[in-house]
């Protein structure tokens, strides 16, 4: 019989770890070749792993909360064979996923994910019982989870009301990414400046019904991330990752924009970050478009690994959610510094104008560059927001 191994290659390593969620699949089931097999998380994104044939699951080596390392072998398939050689009993593997009626054609038991399959039955929950808020209805991992913390926690009634919401894999990923950069890694510094983007607003209203009809969302952000390859050109060191022995500048400007996963549903799913290839080679409108589809498959949840690598710099854009300004905000590990974005507010400003001051009403917020301070000083850092700022002020 032909053993095919099931690996965690190099390509899907994404993050600083990577750990298997969940099998999908038990020792002794059968599987069909590329079908969805291991559920693996990152701080990043999730991912799935697919069967590499049509046999037999005969095999367990690294089970669920194990972490993995590029070519490890996972487990193995005995192909075109129902008998194995490992014991069911010996090896530690999710119990099979049952099958969930609906009351609903959206939610029907074909419509479940392996994940959500698992999660409504260590809830106790009927599918019938949930909205899906996924394409066409489906119900995700984030509606169950959604669903399990509005319910009552059973607390005495001599203590305060509570509820737990369990950590996905990819908030503990995070949580353990975010701990180690700013406590054992860079030492953090933050320079803060101040924008006005009267200049931005001004072209946005006069192209964004031109872009919209092209196909694209003329968003800030998108200025943001067109400043940001200048200013990383302007200053190339901002751009760059630490060793020990050198400071490695790359010559790309592939800019990261942190994006909340399935905001103001009432579940804290996390941030990814999807990155805009080679940003200093494009438009206007392709940072635009590109920024569309990637928000886009971010919200869907259908965000891909390859969505997410090769990241060199950051953009927080804190700003939406309220924030005026955050210092730090944590260094998104191995990159050298990170921008933040603050809320855009109108506030007085003392304007000269031939020779006479006045005080006028401006668009402004306030833009921090946090950075590591073993790859950058802090005149490198106001030079780096002295670009981008000029850059957003300046004519487009």
């Amino acid at each position: 019989m032909k053993i095919s191994p099931i690996t965690f290659s190099a390509e899907q390593q994404e993050g600083t770890q990577s750990i298997i969620s969940q099998w999908f699949k038990k020792v002794g089931d059968s599987v069909k070749e590329n079908e969805p097999l291991i559920e693996v998380s990152t701080d990043k994104v999730n991912l799935e792993i697919a069967a590499p044939a049509t046999g037999i699951l005969t095999e367990i080596l690294k089970n669920d909360g194990d972490q993995l390392a590029p070519g490890e072998i996972l487990g193995k398939i005995t192909e075109g064979s129902a008998s194995s050689e490992t014991s069911p009993s010996e090896v530690r593997t999710p119990s099979p996923a049952p099958r969930i009626e609906s009351a609903t054609s959206a939610a029907s038991s074909q419509d479940l994910s392996p994940a959500v399959r698992k999660l409504l039955k260590e809830h106790n929950l009927q599918a019938s019982e949930i909205t899906g808020t996924g394409k066409g209805g489906r119900i995700t991992h984030e509606d169950v989870m959604t669903h399990v913390a509005k319910k009552p926690s059973g607390a005495s009634s001599q203590a305060s009301a509570s509820r737990k919401i369990p950590h996905t894999p990819m908030r503990k990923q995070i949580a353990h990414h975010m701990t180690q950069s700013l406590m054992q890694v860079a030492p953090h510094v933050t320079s803060i400046f101040e924008c006005d983007l009267s200049s931005v607003i001004q072209h946005r209203e006069a192209n964004k019904a031109d872009f919209e009809k092209r196909g694209a969302r003329l968003t800030f952000t998108s200025y943001f991330v067109a400043a940001t390859a200048k200013a990383l050109q302007a200053v190339p060191e901002v751009n760059s990752r630490y060793h020990e022995d050198a400071l490695e500048i790359f010559d790309d400007c592939n800019i990261g924009v942190a994006t909340a996963i399935d905001a103001g549903k009432g579940s804290d799913s996390g941030l990814i970050v999807p990155v805009i290839q080679q940003a200093q080679k494009l438009s206007l409108f392709q940072v635009a478009q590109g920024l569309q589809q990637l928000t886009e498959k971010a919200r869907r949840g259908t965000i891909c690994s390859t969505d997410v690598k090769g990241g060199t710099f950051t953009i927080s854009n804190h700003g939406v959610s309220g924030s005026l300004v955050a210092a730090p905000i944590i260094i998104n590990q191995p990159q050298s510094a990170i921008l933040g974005i603050g809320k855009l507010e109108k506030r007085p400003t003392v304007v000269t104008e031939n020779g006479k001051d006045s005080i006028q009403i401006r668009p402004k917020l306030y833009v921090t560059l946090t950075l590591d301070h073993r790859v950058l000083d802090g005149f490198k850092a106001n030079a780096f927001l002295s670009s981008f700022v000029e850059t957003l002020q300046g004519a487009w």
